[in-house]
């Protein structure tokens, strides 16, 4: 049987529909809007840097320019719409999901009781019956009201006290849940008291799990190899990614196609039957700045056969040996990335200091393309609490 080839146009046009980056970024961006956001996306990674803003927000920000930092907040501490957990990394993910999260719990009490022990200091372990008694009697606490007493460690970020590594395993296997946020810190209750009783108390068997978490994620993707589908909770083991994408494949659920690169190679891949038959329009052709995080562009080399974007973050490679800057957040216009941009939001001076634009190579800034591009730096600068934008002598660099 001939296999059906997904054109590399049709490909993007597909993979940003269901990324949430075709249409314009409209909307409400708060309450059932934004809550049909991060539905459709799966999840939204979470993280601290906030050079621009938290990655979180800037992901929805790309998608809904009326969203604003205490929408989120509203629906992961107030409404529950959301809650708090682990994909590939911590994240928000929609609360009706929390069933199928109890493989993840399982599965990393394991996982982590093992790797912690190696390489978290010792005596975890001891601690968390106190932890948990405390959580437990006293109410909610962050990770600075346990271990107290304890050596705190020299070994930087992830050199955790034994009550701190208490305390997030608990979290991970599912015993503790984040009910709220002091800053950017954790605090920590009862799963019990966290989680609305009609999801607390619903079971799913591994089975019916695996098939939800690899539907879901064919559905986010459009396309995927059984790797893809693995990756993209990163709950299923590849071989029960392969194994599902096997019996699905026999049963006529999925079929196979070649899904064409940037540069014309083939990759097989799985998708829905119907995927050759959908009629997708072309993004509008929007300037839109990107989260570095961003799930578009997570798996840096679906990023790169798709887009032809060479896309790594340089925040760990020593500064002489760096292309780009620190940190430089992803430019996409339309189904185009178009370059990459290093900008800090000076909160105290009120301005989005951009240093630099790299456009792509055969990207040309004309001067359309460079007033869309001002537009959405004020944009940018306005939601990031700036009221102006400062360029460097020299920012707009020439393309490669």
């Amino acid at each position: 049987m001939t296999i059906p080839v997904l054109r590399n146009a049709a490909a993007r046009h597909l993979f940003l529909v269901r990324h949430g980056l075709a249409g314009r970024p409209s909307g409400l961006g708060r309450g059932t809007d934004l809550q049909g956001v991060i539905d459709d996306l799966g999840f939204v990674q979470l993280d601290s840097v906030n050079t621009l803003a938290r990655a979180h927000d800037l992901i929805l920000w790309s998608r809904r320019q009326q969203y604003r930092p205490q929408a989120l907040q509203a629906l992961l501490h107030h409404d529950r719409g959301v809650f708090e957990h682990w994909t590939h990394d911590a994240a928000a993910i929609p609360m009706q999901f929390f069933p199928h999260w109890r493989l993840r719990f399982s599965r990393d009490a394991v996982r982590l009781g093992q790797t912690w022990k190696e390489w978290r200091r010792a005596g975890f372990t001891e601690k968390m019956d106190a932890v948990l008694a405390r959580v437990s009697d006293d109410g909610p606490c962050t990770s600075a009201d346990v271990g107290t007493n304890e050596a705190k460690g020299s070994g930087g970020w992830w050199d955790w006290h034994p009550s701190k590594t208490a305390l997030e395993f608990l979290w991970r296997s599912g015993q503790l849940s984040v009910t709220h946020r002091v800053g950017f810190r954790k605090v920590y209750d009862l799963t019990e008291r966290v989680i609305p009783p009609e999801y607390l108390n619903a079971k799913r068997h591994v089975d019916e799990t695996v098939e939800w978490l690899c539907a879901g994620a064919l559905d986010r993707l459009g396309f995927a190899t059984s790797r893809e589908l693995a990756a993209f909770w990163d709950t299923a083991t590849a071989a029960e990614a392969k194994a599902w994408g096997a019996a699905a494949l026999a049963d006529g659920r999925v079929i196979e196609v070649d899904v064409e690169g940037m540069d014309g190679t083939l990759r097989r891949s799985l998708a829905w039957p119907d995927v050759m038959d959908l009629t997708v329009a072309a993004p509008v052709p929007r300037v839109r700045i990107l989260s570095p995080f961003d799930p578009a562009l997570r798996d840096r080399t679906r990023a790169e056969r798709l887009f032809g974007f060479d896309y790594r973050i340089e925040m760990f490679v020593p500064a002489p040996q760096r292309t780009y800057g620190y940190y430089v957040f992803p430019v996409m216009e339309g189904d185009r990335m178009i370059g990459r941009i290093d900008m800090k939001a000076d909160r105290g001076a009120a301005c989005l200091n951009v240093t630099a634009f790299w456009p792509e190579d055969g990207v040309r800034i004309g001067a359309g393309r460079l007033r869309a591009l001002k537009g959405e730096l004020g944009r940018a600068a306005r939601f990031s609490g700036c009221d102006d934008v400062c360029y460097a002598a020299g920012w707009l660099r020439r393309a490669g």
